[in-house]
């Protein structure tokens, strides 16, 4: 098969697209905004994989790219809340226009089949626990609004091009290769990176509110397996169990070998209570069956973290 992957070079998309490379040719789309190249430097020559250095929101690019594909995974976007709720202009741009334009070019391009990222924010603050895809959508940031709105677009995009979507709505993905740097990195590579260097790590808020962590590698197996399957629509990609921050800090804390105490500080604007996802849609409908605790990703995390320092 030929596939492409939009954002390859980025956290998720590079893992999906080293998965893919062992049976499949890849090409690799990614401006490198908040992709990196080291992320792909061991694909970059090999014999199955292609990168193209661009943007979701060129058009004319994607219209050269995606001729003979067998399918497209979407992971191209500006992933942050925090950042959205600074830019939400731009966080348009990139997640809503780019997504248009790769259901577009798919459908001008007769590529049967795009797996898109989603994310669990579009459920926004409802308190009914687990989330489940027939819930009303509530988003609470523009990160949200973009997702929702994308997810919108490729339900009319099936309907009316006959184009087979579906669109994962990711829980608090983590693991290797997650960039820690950024001001608006996600929380788990922030924790670590502060508690290997023995700093507090910074929670916001009173640390009880409670996630639904995914390891990178069961969402590299949703996509794939979405992809190989007849399925169709919003699915949600979660472990299906929650752990509070002060927990998340508690059992880093261990696995690291410091004792660090977190420091406490306000909460952020557009930040949910908690997350637990109902997984039992992708389980039934493409056989979604993930492999790992929090535990056993965040060894496999700190281990990578600890090579990067």
């Amino acid at each position: 098969m030929r596939y492409i992957v939009t954002g390859g070079a980025g956290f998720i998309g590079s893992n999906l697209a080293d998965t893919l490379a062992q049976h499949h040719d890849v090409v690799i789309i990614d401006n490198l905004a908040t992709g990196r190249r080291e992320n792909i430097e061991h694909l970059l020559n090999h014999p199955r994989v292609t990168f193209v250095e661009g943007s979701v929101t060129d058009l004319d690019l994607l219209m050269k790219t995606f001729p003979d594909a067998d399918g497209i995974f979407h992971q191209a976007a500006i992933p942050s809340v925090p950042r959205s709720v600074k830019d939400p202009l731009a966080s348009n741009e990139a997640n809503v226009t780019g997504t248009l334009n790769v259901l577009v070019a798919a459908k001008d391009c007769r590529v049967p089949a795009v797996v898109a990222a989603s994310s669990s924010s579009v459920y926004g603050d409802t308190p009914v626990l687990p989330k489940h895809e027939g819930m009303v959508p509530n988003p609470l940031s523009p990160y949200a609004v973009t997702k929702f709105a994308d997810e919108c677009y490729g339900k009319v995009s099936a309907d009316l091009y006959g184009i087979r979507t579906v669109f994962l709505r990711y829980f608090n993905v983590f693991g290797p290769r997650q960039d820690p740097n950024s001001e608006y990195a996600a929380v788990i590579p922030k924790f670590i990176t502060r508690l290997l260097a023995g700093e507090p790590p910074v929670i916001y808020g009173d640390g009880e509110q409670t996630r639904d962590f995914t390891f990178v590698a069961d969402v590299v197996q949703a996509n794939i397996k979405a992809m190989e399957s007849d399925a169709r629509g919003v699915f949600n990609v979660a472990g299906g169990l929650r752990i509070s921050l002060n927990d998340l800090v508690s059992l880093l804390r261990e696995i690291t070998g410091t004792r660090c105490d977190p420091i406490f500080e306000a909460p952020r604007v557009g930040d949910i209570r908690d997350s637990l996802a109902d997984i039992t849609l992708a389980r039934e409908t493409f056989g979604y069956d993930p492999q790992y605790t929090v535990e056993e990703g965040l060894l496999q995390a700190v281990v990578w973290f600890r090579e990067q320092v």
